[in-house]
């Protein structure tokens, strides 16, 4: 049977509730199979929600270092399968000479961020140095996480996937990609900045997940300068923010944060207007 592209599914349940059983339903987020290949060369499976796989094929390259920009990536095919989803891509003749020579299988659960690395050099890749000069106040940061929230319309579903979003001061929001993984919803981010051609430099990534390390390698692809999360960071994540550059700005609330790198980008009081 073909797997479905639908984002959710509405499954009936027997809800039990102060001693009390009764029939319900709920909807729940589909889980598919997702295989990546490069000019007919299998490379990955992932399990994603299967939506936005454009934006996850650009960014899941991106942050593999497999394409270097969008243009390396010459033409996307989705294509739904028995078992799963494939999203076949088509390199341009350079970068498929050094995808060739560095090619590995990869088999990892949802959220996995460093399944299937050989090393521990690969899992501990340097991050992309973020150099921006881009700051903004601590009452635009908070309004920036309070606005998230209504922009989630499958986790308002399910209650049970991330996001990863992507906020400037003038403009709010502008891009948000859900996942049943926080690795692939930033994935589907980067990859969405990507095709729109957003320039990262000049805003913040929120998410709705923990910080572990690979998340803050994955942000600092797009090249983002500030990366706020509504959990806690692991300590590894906070040394690897600030040898990249990044303000790393967790426990975030809108009616407050922690900023524990790079703080010099948060401005705390409003700047003085000059009559």
């Amino acid at each position: 049977m073909t797997v479905p592209l639908d984002r959710a599914l509405v499954a009936a349940h027997t809800r039990w509730f102060g001693g009390i059983a009764s029939p319900g339903q709920r909807a729940i987020p589909e889980e598919t199979a997702i295989a990546f290949s490069y000019n007919r060369f299998g490379y990955a499976v992932m399990m994603a929600s299967p939506a936005d796989l454009e934006d996850f094929a650009v960014g899941f390259s991106l942050a593999e270092g497999i394409a270097a920009c969008r243009e390396d990536i010459q033409d996307i095919e989705i294509v739904p399968a028995d078992n799963g989803i494939e999203v076949r891509m088509w390199l341009n003749d350079s970068r498929i000479e050094a995808f060739t020579k560095r090619r590995r299988y990869l088999t990892g659960p949802s959220g996995c961020g460093l399944c299937g690395l050989e090393t521990l050099s690969q899992a501990m890749r340097q991050p992309r140095l973020v150099t921006s000069d881009f700051r903004v106040t601590a009452q635009a940061l908070a309004g920036a996480i309070g606005s998230l929230q209504g922009l989630q319309p499958l986790n308002r579903q399910t209650r049970a996937v991330h996001a990863a979003a992507f906020w400037q001061p003038d403009k709010g929001i502008v891009a948000v990609r859900e996942d049943v993984g926080r690795h692939n919803a930033l994935d589907k981010l980067t990859g969405a900045l990507a095709r729109l051609g957003i320039d990262a430099s000049r805003g913040a990534i929120l998410l709705t997940s923990r910080v572990s390390v690979e998340m803050i390698q994955k942000a600092s692809v797009p090249g983002a300068p500030i990366v706020v999360a509504i959990s806690a960071p692991t300590a590894l994540a906070l040394r690897i923010a600030e040898q990249a550059g990044i303000t790393l700005v967790a426990i975030a609330r809108d009616d407050g944060f922690e900023v524990f790198t790079h703080g010099d980008r948060i401005m705390f009081e409003c700047p003085a207007h000059v009559a």
